[in-house]
C-alpha cells in the first residue's frame, strides 16, 4: 500500500509539470494569433505564478486544516480548467482570466505534497519526486509540437487538459491509499509554526533569496529557451522550435534521476554543489557561437542536469535544517519566493531582450547561478 501512494505521489507530480512548458513552447506560434509582442509571454507568466505565490503562502494554513489528498484534487481540477480556458481563448485578455486557476492549483499542490515528501520520505524519494515533474514538463513540449504540426496551439492545451483529467481519476480511484495516514498527518501538523515565526529562524531568510535565484533561472529557460533558438538560428521550423521546450525539463529529469540515486549517500548539500557546477558548465555551452543548434541544445540540457537536484535537495532539507515544527511554514515560504522568481524574471527577461536581443540570455543565467550558490553557502554556514 505504501508503495502504490509513493506511484501516485509521483503520478501528481508528473501532472504539476505538464501545464509548465506550454506556454513556452506555444508561444511563437501563439504571439502571432493574438498580434502581440514576443515580451507579452511574460506578462502571462507573472500572471500564473502571481497566483501561485498566493496558494503557496496559504498552504500552511490549508495544511493544518485540510488533508493533503483533497488538496491534491481541487488543485488538479483547478489546472485542468485553467488548460481548458486557454485552448478557446481567441483574444490575448482570456489568457488572464484562465491564468488564475492555472497558477493556484499549481501552487497548493507543489507545497503541499512537497511537505508531505519532506517530513515522511528520503532524499532519494524527494529527488525522484521531483523527476517526475520533469517527465511531466518534458512531455507537454512534445505535445504542443504535435499540435502545431497537425493542427493549431490551441490543441496543445486541450490535448494536455485531457491528460490532467486522466490523472485526475487516477487520483481519486486511489483516496483510500491516504487514509491510513491521516491519523499520523493531524498529529504531525498539531504544532506547526506560522509563517511570521518561522521567516525569523537563522538561514531561512538567505535560504528564500537563494531559491529565488535558482527558480528564476530555471522560469527563465521553460519561457525563453524555444524563443532562444528562434532568434539566434535561422531556418528552423515551428514544431521543431517548440521540441526545444524540452530541453531543460529533459535534463531536469536526468539530473533528478542520477540524484535519486546519489542522495542517500552523497547528502543534499553536496548535490547542490556538484548541480550548480555542472549547470555553470552548460552556460559555458550557449556562449560558445556556432552557426548550428546542436551545442547550445546540448548546453540546455547540461544546464537542466545541473539544476536538477537544487530544488528538491533545497525543499528535502527544510526538516533537518530548521526542524520539522517550522517546516511547512518554510516551504510554504520557499514556494512563494520560488514563483515570485518565476513571476518576475521571465518576464523582466522579455522586456531585456527586446532591447538587447535574446542572445544576452547566458549572461542573464550566469547571474543568478552564482547568487544560488553564494547565499546557499553563507545559509549552510549560519546553520552550523
Amino acid at each position: 500500500m505504501a508503495s502504490l501512494l509513493v506511484a501516485v505521489i509521483y503520478l501528481i507530480f508528473i501532472s504539476l509539470g505538464l501545464p509548465d512548458s506550454l506556454l513556452g513552447s506555444g508561444w511563437p506560434s501563439m504571439q502571432g494569433t493574438f498580434g502581440v509582442p514576443s515580451s507579452y509571454a511574460g506578462y502571462v507568466s507573472l500572471t500564473i505564478s502571481f497566483m501561485t505565490i498566493i496558494s503557496a503562502l496559504i498552504s500552511p494554513k490549508l495544511i493544518r486544516k485540510v488533508h493533503i489528498k483533497w488538496i491534491v484534487i481541487v488543485s488538479i481540477f483547478a489546472t485542468i480548467v485553467g488548460l481548458f480556458g486557454f485552448s478557446i481563448a481567441k483574444d490575448y485578455w482570456v489568457l488572464f482570466l484562465f491564468a488564475v486557476p492555472y497558477g493556484f492549483g499549481a501552487g497548493a499542490i507543489d507545497a503541499s505534497v512537497n511537505h508531505y515528501v519532506a517530513n515522511n520520505y528520503s532524499a532519494s524519494v524527494m529527488n525522484f519526486l521531483h523527476c517526475f515533474y520533469g517527465v511531466g514538463a518534458m512531455i507537454s513540449p512534445y505535445i504542443m509540437a504535435l499540435a502545431l504540426s497537425k493542427a493549431r496551439w490551441n490543441e496543445g492545451y486541450r490535448w494536455t487538459a485531457m491528460l490532467q483529467g486522466a490523472i485526475l481519476l487516477v487520483c481519486i480511484i486511489s483516496l483510500p491509499l491516504w487514509k491510513k495516514n491521516e491519523q499520523e498527518k493531524d498529529e504531525d501538523n498539531s504544532d506547526s509554526a506560522g509563517i511570521r515565526e518561522s521567516i525569523k529562524v537563522p538561514g531561512v531568510l538567505l535560504t528564500l533569496i537563494a531559491f529565488y535565484a535558482y527558480c528564476s533561472g530555471e522560469a527563465t529557460c521553460f519561457l525563453w529557451t524555444p524563443s532562444f533558438f528562434a532568434g539566434t538560428r535561422e531556418g528552423l521550423s515551428e514544431g521543431l522550435i517548440a521540441s526545444f521546450g524540452s530541453l531543460i525539463s529533459g535534463g531536469l529529469m536526468l539530473g533528478r534521476v542520477l540524484s535519486g540515486f546519489a542522495s542517500n549517500k552523497l547528502g543534499d548539500r553536496i548535490l547542490i554543489r556538484i548541480g550548480i557546477l555542472v549547470e555553470l558548465i552548460g552556460i559555458v555551452f550557449i556562449f560558445i557561437p556556432t552557426s548550428g543548434y546542436i551545442l547550445a541544445a546540448v548546453g540546455f540540457v547540461v544546464i537542466g542536469t545541473g539544476m536538477g537536484p537544487v530544488y528538491p535537495s533545497i525543499m528535502h532539507m527544510a526538516p533537518d535544517n530548521f526542524g520539522k515544527r517550522h517546516s511547512s511554514a518554510v516551504i510554504g515560504l520557499q514556494m512563494a519566493s520560488a514563483y515570485v522568481g518565476n513571476t518576475f524574471m521571465p518576464m523582466l527577461f522579455g522586456i531585456l531582450q527586446e532591447h538587447t536581443g535574446i542572445g544576452i540570455m547566458p549572461v542573464y543565467l550566469l547571474f543568478f547561478a552564482i547568487i544560488n550558490i553564494l547565499l546557499l553557502e553563507i545559509a549552510y554556514k549560519r546553520l552550523t
